[in-house]
């Protein structure tokens, strides 16, 4: 009795293998809402082929550019019902998750994107991946857009006091808002693909954003100044289902996090030279003038901007202010 029991028990054991064969790769979607040609676009490219050629046969990663899938309003949703596993949207999206993610909005608290990494590599920066577990969602990895500078249709832009009155183009933030209101200014809630024509007619006087968008959109055909401000980030944050991804076999997910720290390196890469050049591309267009701030100007914004700091300190946590200001040492 034993023997066959054993027999009964190796039989089911390989079909119950042979079934696991059968059911091929595990087929991991990643959806995004830009381009190919992007450094989003690149980086998630870069994530199917080295997550592939670490994990051959095991895991088939698809990629579904352009809103192909579920643009900006959907994607969120799409994750926590496992209808996709990978998206990349922008930081300032989370924010209904953890109010500690409203950090990277704080205006004037970075340098520059060096000290963004450096932030985002700290214990506090990587805690953050962490911290929205409990709503769903895992941060695998923080991916740049870039800095943002200021841009008006005004001839001066280097203290807080040239922009009182102005009317600006922000993305949908309660600390992007308490920026602007803060310098006098009026913030208006905009989408991306209305910008160019608002600037053009006059119906927002200014707006921020990184080089590349403002090149790609054409901003600076339309603004007079754009100041060399570095005074916030547009980032993303590559997110998974947290039950998905705690379900994976620990080779499965040991590989996937591989390949994906080799995407984030190759991606913010790709945006810091996408920036430079863009950068240099408007200087060679003429068409703004680009204005550098001096150090006693940044320390004009600064000052300007800490009630700002001083409104979400309590959602955000003055812990995790504090950390993000060491990166600029």
């Amino acid at each position: 009795m034993r023997f066959i029991g054993a027999m009964l028990a190796g039989a089911a054991a390989l079909a119950f293998s042979g079934a696991a064969l059968a059911q091929g790769p595990i087929v991991v979607k990643f959806s995004h809402v830009v381009a190919d040609a992007t450094p989003k676009g690149q980086g998630a490219l870069k994530f199917k082929e080295v997550a592939e050629k670490l994990l051959p046969g095991k895991v088939q990663v698809q990629v579904f550019p352009n809103s192909q899938l579920f643009g900006d309003a959907k994607e969120m949703e799409a994750v926590l019902l496992g209808d996709v596993q990978f998206i990349a949207p922008s930081l300032s999206k989370f924010d209904r998750y953890t109010k500690k993610i409203q950090v990277f909005d704080l205006p004037f608290l970075f340098d520059d994107i060096a000290a963004v990494d450096r932030f985002q590599q700290s214990a506090a920066g990587k805690a953050l991946l962490d911290s929205m577990k409990n709503r769903g969602l895992q941060g695998l990895a923080y991916w740049h857009n870039g800095m943002k500078e200021l841009s008006t249709n005004r001839d001066k832009l280097t203290r807080p006091e040239d922009v009182k009155g102005l009317k600006f183009r922000i993305q949908a933030s309660d600390v992007l808002e308490a920026q602007f209101r803060a310098l006098g200014a009026n913030p208006q809630k905009m989408a991306f693909a209305e910008v160019y024509q608002a600037l053009q007619t006059g119906v927002v006087d200014g707006q921020e954003n990184t080089w590349s968008n403002i090149y790609s959109q054409k901003f600076h055909e339309v603004q007079k100044t754009i100041a060399v401000t570095n005074h916030g980030v547009i980032d993303y944050m590559v997110v998974t289902n947290a039950k998905w991804w705690d379900g994976l076999p620990a080779d499965i997910r040991k590989g996937l996090q591989q390949a994906m720290d080799e995407a984030t390196a190759f991606s913010n890469k790709l945006a810091n030279e996408l920036n430079e050049r863009d950068r240099k591309r408007i200087e060679e267009a003429g068409k703004a003038k680009i204005q550098p701030l001096s150090k006693e100007d940044v320390a004009a914004w600064r000052k300007a901007m800490e009630p700002v700091w001083k409104k979400f300190e309590g959602d955000i946590g003055k812990d995790l202010i504090e950390a993000a200001l060491k990166s600029n040492q």
